[in-house]
């Protein structure tokens, strides 16, 4: 599948890139041109063609929870894919990391480089599909969607990112607040959260 992220196009080279076959937009939003009402920028070209689909880090710091129910308002649930833009400081206490020989500052949440600038994130999936629950519109059983079908669908996994025969079986179970209490790897149990 061919993605577009990390670039300056603007809204006109968007579309071309579209009609060129791009099929997916690489953590909407970030390191793109912001949204501008004269100059739209690719990000909206690729919110607004239905065969595009968004790779969205919802963890309230690369996005805004509002732009978040933008993006689902506009796109639709099953046109968005979660996308932690995890760092070796996901899941981690806030301090210090290092990503790819830059010390980088964690605060539990997002990572950023010593001048400030947004190197990552520090949140996981779990922590995703939290936030994105909380939207209007929402709610556990899409969020858990975002995270999980539609990614498979775009890597064209048939035996990931649903509960079927001939399915792989990994699986993660959630509590009803939406917090990892069994992880399965093909049918097997790899962590059990105690009580």
């Amino acid at each position: 599948m061919v993605a577009a992220g990390h670039t300056g196009a603007d809204y006109e080279q968007g579309r071309k890139a579209i009609s060129a076959g791009v099929r997916f937009a690489t953590h909407v939003y970030n390191a793109m041109p912001p949204v501008h009402h004269r100059r739209p920028g690719i990000a909206l070209a690729l919110l607004l063609d239905p065969r595009v689909i968004t790779g969205l880090i919802a963890d309230g710091e690369h996005v805004h929870p509002a732009m978040c129910e933008q993006l689902i308002r506009v796109k639709g649930a099953s046109r968005i894919a979660l996308t932690t833009d995890q760092t070796s400081a996901a899941g981690a206490p806030p301090g210090s990391y290092s990503l790819s020989g830059r010390s980088v500052v964690s605060d539990g949440r997002v990572v950023r480089l010593e001048d400030g600038t947004l190197a990552g994130s520090a949140a996981t999936m779990p922590d995703l599909v939290r936030l994105m629950a909380r939207i209007a519109g929402v709610g556990p059983s899409r969020a858990i969607t975002l995270a999980s079908a539609v990614p498979a669908r775009v890597l064209g996994e048939r035996r990931l990112g649903r509960i079927t025969a001939g399915a792989c079986a990994d699986l993660v179970v959630l509590d009803a607040d939406l917090r990892v209490r069994l992880t399965m790897v093909r049918g097997v149990v790899k962590f059990r959260r105690s009580s």
